[in-house]
C-alpha cells in the first residue's frame, strides 16, 4: 500500500471516527471523556470494566454505540445464580430429529454488556475468559467463532459490596480499559432529566436518534486503521518505561505486566485516530495510561489504608517519569 492511501485510509477513518462521537452525543448528554474512552477500546480491539454506580447512562451509551455501526448488542445481567451455559450457550437433545443441537448464548454479539459481572461467581465470571481473549466459544467440545467486532462491555458497582466476587487479576488483566464513570456535572445532569423526562413515557432508553453510519465489516477496517497509527521509538519506550515504573513504585504491591505495555499502546494509537492524527504523542500515552493501568495495579494496604488509590500512584508515577520531548 502507497503511503498517499494509506493517508487517505486515515482521513476517511478519522472522518468516522468523528461522526461516531457526534452520532452518540445525539444520545447520550455529556460524559464526553466515557464515551471517547469506550470508543478508543473498541477502536483498539480491546474490552472495557465500567465501574460507577447505576443510573448513569451505560446501557444507553453501548446501545448508542452498537447503533452507529449497525451491530447486534446483547446484554446480561450477571447474578449469584447465574451458570455459564446461560452466558456462552448449551446443546440440547431434539426428540423430533433425534440429534443434538446447539443453542447460542448472548455472548454470540457484537457488543456485549455484563451487567454487574462481580454478582456472579467465579465459574460464570471465568466463562468470558475465552471468547475475550480468543473470540471464540467452545461449546461441548467444538468451537464456535464470534463474528468481528467483539467488545464486553463489564461493569460493575463501586460502592456495594454485599453479595459481590471481586473478579481476579487474570481476568482484569483481559480488559484494555477499566473506565470510572462519575455523577454529571449539574449542567449536563440538567439537560438530561430535560431530554429524558419531556414527552416520554416510562424510562425506556431511545436511541431513535442515532444514525448508522457504518457497517460491522468498516469498524473491524477502523481497528485495523488504528492499529497501523505511527509510533515513534521513543513514545514506546516511554509507555514501556511507564509500565515498568509501577513494578518499582513506592506503595504499589503489584504492578502492571507486559500486557499493560500492550494494552497502553493499543489505546494511545486509538487516541490519536480519535484526536485526528496519524500520530501517537507523549500526552496520547499519559492521558490513556489511568483507564489502561488502574486494574493491574495493586496499592499495598498500608497505602489503602490511608486513603490512596491506583489513581493516586499512577498521578505520581506519571509527574516523575520524564516523557520524551519530539
Amino acid at each position: 500500500m502507497s503511503v498517499t492511501q494509506q493517508q487517505g485510509n486515515f482521513e476517511r477513518a478519522a472522518q468516522f471516527v468523528a461522526a461516531i462521537r457526534e452520532q452518540i452525543g445525539h444520545a447520550v448528554v455529556g460524559q464526553r471523556e466515557v464515551v471517547d474512552q469506550v470508543l478508543a477500546a473498541l477502536l483498539g480491539a480491546g474490552h472495557v470494566l465500567i465501574e460507577g454506580v447505576p443510573g448513569l447512562g451505560k446501557t444507553l451509551l453501548v446501545q448508542a454505540l452498537a447503533r452507529t455501526f449497525g451491530g447486534k448488542f446483547a446484554r446480561i445481567q450477571f447474578t449469584p445464580d447465574l451458570m455459564p451455559a446461560d452466558v456462552t450457550g448449551h446443546t440440547l437433545y431434539d426428540p423430533a430429529t433425534r440429534a443434538f443441537t446447539t443453542r447460542h448464548g448472548p455472548v454470540f454479539t457484537n457488543l456485549l454488556l455484563a451487567d454487574e459481572i462481580n454478582r456472579a461467581p467465579a465459574k460464570t465470571q471465568a466463562a468470558l475468559l475465552e471468547v475475550m481473549q480468543e473470540q471464540q466459544v467452545t461449546i461441548e467440545g467444538v468451537p464456535h467463532p464470534i463474528d468481528p467486532p467483539f467488545m464486553v462491555l463489564a461493569t460493575q458497582n463501586p460502592i456495594e459490596q454485599e453479595g459481590t466476587y471481586a473478579l481476579p487479576e487474570a481476568q482484569l488483566d483481559r480488559f484494555l480499559l477499566k473506565i470510572r464513570i462519575d455523577y454529571p456535572p449539574a449542567a449536563e445532569e440538567l439537560e438530561m432529566v430535560r431530554k429524558v423526562a419531556t414527552g416520554r413515557v416510562g424510562e425506556r432508553l431511545h436511541v431513535d436518534s442515532v444514525a448508522a453510519l457504518l457497517e460491522p465489516a468498516t469498524m473491524v477496517k477502523l481497528q485495523q486503521v488504528t492499529a497501523s497509527i505511527a509510533i515513534d521509538d521513543r513514545v514506546l519506550d516511554y509507555a514501556v518505561r511507564v509500565v515498568r515504573a509501577t513494578r518499582s513504585w513506592a506503595g504499589v504491591a503489584a504492578g502492571a505486566g507486559p500486557r499493560g505495555g500492550i494494552a497502553l499502546v493499543r489505546a494511545a494509537r486509538a487516541a490519536a485516530l480519535i484526536a485526528g492524527r496519524g500520530f501517537v504523542t507523549p500526552d496520547d500515552v499519559k492521558h490513556m495510561a489511568p483507564a489502561a493501568l488502574r486494574h493491574r495495579v495493586t496499592p499495598a494496604p498500608e497505602i489503602e489504608i490511608e486513603g490512596q488509590s491506583s489513581d493516586t500512584l499512577l498521578k505520581a508515577l506519571l509527574a516523575k517519569v520524564e516523557a520524551p520531548r519530539l
